[in-house]
C-alpha cells in the first residue's frame, strides 16, 4: 500500500512541475517553450548544448539584421533576430539569424533568384552563406511566419545537453 507521505510527495512534485511549465508557457506563448542548440552554426553566439528558451511570433516582431529598430538593438551579440522554425513547416527545429524579409519576386540576396513567395532569409552566425543560397535547409525557400516555432530570447549554456539526451 503507498503510504501518505508519498502521495504528497508525489502530489507536491507534480504542483512543482505544473507550476514551472505553467510558468515558461506563459512567458513563450508557444511549445515548446525552449529548443537545445544541436550544431556548430551559430558560434560565437550560440554554443551546442545550450538550451535556448523561446517566444511566440505573438510575443513580439521580429527585427532582422538589416532594418534593427535600434542601432543598439542586438540579440545573442548581433543585429536581427534568432528564430526556431521548422524547414518547409515540418522536421528538426534551426535555430538560425533573421538576415532580411523578401517580398515574393524580390531577390533573396544581392544577384540571387526572385523569392517563390514571401518570406525571412536566415543565416547561422558562423555560416558564409544564407540557408536559402547553399545549404540542404531551406534551400531557395524563405522562411515561411507559418515555419516559426519562436524568437529566440535567452541561453541557458549547457543545459541544453539535458535535454538532447532525453
Amino acid at each position: 500500500m503507498i503510504s501518505r507521505d508519498l502521495l504528497k510527495d508525489i502530489a507536491f512534485t507534480i504542483l512543482v512541475f505544473a507550476i514551472v511549465f505553467g510558468a515558461l508557457y506563459a512567458f513563450a506563448g508557444t511549445w515548446p517553450p525552449m529548443v537545445s542548440v544541436t550544431s556548430d552554426s551559430m558560434i560565437p553566439h550560440l554554443e551546442k548544448g545550450d538550451l535556448v528558451l523561446i517566444q511566440g511570433l505573438d510575443r513580439g516582431n521580429i527585427q532582422t539584421y538589416e532594418n534593427a529598430d535600434s542601432p543598439n538593438y542586438s540579440s545573442f551579440g548581433e543585429a536581427g533576430d534568432v528564430i526556431v522554425y521548422r524547414p518547409f513547416g515540418n522536421g528538426t527545429p534551426v535555430i538560425h539569424r533573421v538576415i532580411c524579409y523578401v517580398n515574393q519576386g524580390e531577390p533573396m540576396w544581392p544577384n540571387g533568384p526572385a523569392a517563390p513567395y514571401s518570406g525571412y532569409i536566415t543565416r547561422g552566425d558562423a555560416n558564409s552563406v544564407c540557408d536559402q543560397e547553399a545549404s540542404n535547409i531551406c534551400l531557395g525557400s524563405p522562411v515561411k511566419d507559418a515555419w516559426i516555432i519562436g524568437i529566440a530570447r535567452y541561453r541557458v549554456p549547457y543545459l541544453g545537453y539535458i535535454r538532447m539526451l532525453i
